[in-house]
């Protein structure tokens, strides 16, 4: 003779099938937030968390881009500068006869060092 097992498959300590009281569910605050294509991500937060601690921009998990609060007006993401070298930057802030004249002085100097420099006529 079988025996049958009423337990089998439920899990210890469970109530009565179809139960749906399986404690007390904690308030909470239902934000959405829009990225630049209209995707909407949704974040609870309890309620009792204050407005200024609710962050106003968040990154979206659909598309990577910055999602905020304003669905007609989503964040837009920010363009990132390339890499600029140490070059680039001398070149922003002299002009090319300014570097000439820097590059000839250094070379005067280098020369002086090394006992080459010509004498001027």
């Amino acid at each position: 003779m079988a025996g049958s097992n009423a337990i089998r498959g439920a899990r210890v300590g469970s109530g009565p099938m179809g139960e749906m009281d399986h404690g007390a569910r904690a308030e909470r605050t239902r934000v959405s937030y829009w990225d630049e294509l209209g995707n909407e991500t949704v974040r609870y937060f309890a309620a009792d968390v204050p407005e200024e601690e609710i962050p106003e921009q968040i990154d979206s998990p659909t598309s990577g881009l910055p999602a905020g609060r304003d669905r007609s007006n989503p964040p837009v993401l920010a363009k990132n500068e390339p890499y600029k070298t140490h070059l680039a930057y001398v070149k922003e802030r002299r002009t090319p006869e300014e570097a000439e004249e820097l590059l000839e002085q250094a070379l005067q100097k280098l020369r002086q060092r090394r006992g080459t420099a010509r004498k001027a006529s």
